[in-house]
């Protein structure tokens, strides 16, 4: 067996475990997308009854339309309410892998609206990174990116904002306790998190939602599985 069909043989059996990475996306993207839409909605307003609780607070409906505040988009309750209806019920659609193509469709489209109305002002990170050695921002700024070494320089701001937090719960406040259950960071809000869930939908758009682990699979299923003996064709 020469090394051509060795590397073929050992591929094809991997991606008899093809549904691992689907199942571990799907698990993970679902709960993100149900709890966003669920704090879109009213279900924790128990004067409501049930068919009150799916539509959208009215609060994230003055959100979406305020311009001074908030998104300032047209039509604010029905985007509101497209908007929290795709992301919970588009999150158990994933979850237990049904129609899961056809979902990540939307829920790549919130991203993206999330991305650009929300986020993008605020750069990349969603955490805003305090040390320029270990920023992945140095990446690019070996490739020569102005803004790389613009995200370099805040990063040593930042350390210097972080530092004097922690002057000040040293000496007016409870550090051990304050800090118990996570150090403190400076929010940066950007696109990062929305870009990444984006690509992770994209990914299930492409492979689907997994064989043998989804809804999709056995109400689509019509022939045998099987695996090509070779892939260098």
């Amino acid at each position: 067996m020469n090394i051509i069909s060795l590397v073929n043989t050992t591929i094809a059996k991997l991606l008899k475990g093809d549904a691992l990475p689907a199942i571990l996306l799907r698990l993970y993207l679902a709960p993100v997308f149900i709890i966003a839409g669920y704090n879109k909605m009213q279900f924790s307003n128990s004067e409501l009854n049930f068919v009150e609780q799916l539509f959208a607070n009215p609060d994230i409906v003055a959100w979406f339309g305020n311009s001074e505040w908030g998104l300032g988009m047209p039509f604010p309750e029905l985007l509101a309410n497209l908007a929290a209806w795709t992301e919970f019920f588009g999150g158990w659609l994933i979850l237990v892998g049904l129609a899961t193509r056809l979902i990540s469709i939307p829920l790549m489209f919130t991203m993206i609206i999330a991305a650009t109305s929300v986020h993008l002002d605020n750069g990349w990170y969603a955490i805003t990174p305090t040390n320029s050695d270990t920023s992945s921002a140095k990446v690019f700024s070996w490739l020569g990116f102005e803004t790389a070494e613009a995200s370099l320089a805040n990063s040593d701001k930042a350390a210097v904002r972080i530092a004097k937090i922690k002057d000040i719960v040293s000496d007016n406040g409870n550090p051990d306790w304050l800090y118990e259950t996570g150090n403190v960071v400076l929010l940066n809000n950007g696109i990062e998190f929305a870009a990444t869930y984006f690509i992770m939908l994209l990914a299930l758009f492409f492979i689907g939602a997994g064989r043998f682990v989804s809804i999709d699979y056995w109400l689509f299923k019509s022939e045998p599985d099987e695996v090509p003996e070779r892939i260098d064709k």
